[in-house]
């Protein structure tokens, strides 16, 4: 397995939710009330759609594009009768940091000159 920093651990509350990145791969971390940090791909396993403006209850993750709602301890969806489900990836605490595997990590693109 190959970690990777995503963030600090003060970086999401229980209760909380928050999207990082891991070179081009997004990270979305929640941590349920009452339960332990997740993280998944952030991504709609239904559109491949960003859940960068997804909202978060404390149980469930809302996509905004199409209302799919994931249960945030499981990843499965709790609103359409699918098997979609939110694609886990491993996490792991080190010290102060909120490690990730998200398989190989491919820098992020830089920005071409103006």
């Amino acid at each position: 397995m190959a970690f990777t920093a995503i963030c600090n651990t003060g970086a999401v509350s229980e209760g909380g939710m928050g999207l990082f990145h891991a070179g081009k791969k997004s990270v979305l971390l929640v941590w349920p009330r009452g339960g332990e940090l997740k993280a998944y791909r952030g991504r709609c396993p239904h559109a491949d759609m960003p859940l960068s403006e997804a909202t978060f209850n404390g149980q469930t993750v809302i996509c905004p594009h199409h209302q799919w709602g994931f249960d945030s301890t499981s990843g499965k969806c709790v609103t359409h009768l699918v098997r979609n489900a939110l694609h886990p990836y491993a996490l792991r605490v080190e010290g102060d940091e909120i490690h990730v595997d998200v398989g190989p990590v491919k820098p992020a693109r830089t920005p071409a000159p103006a």
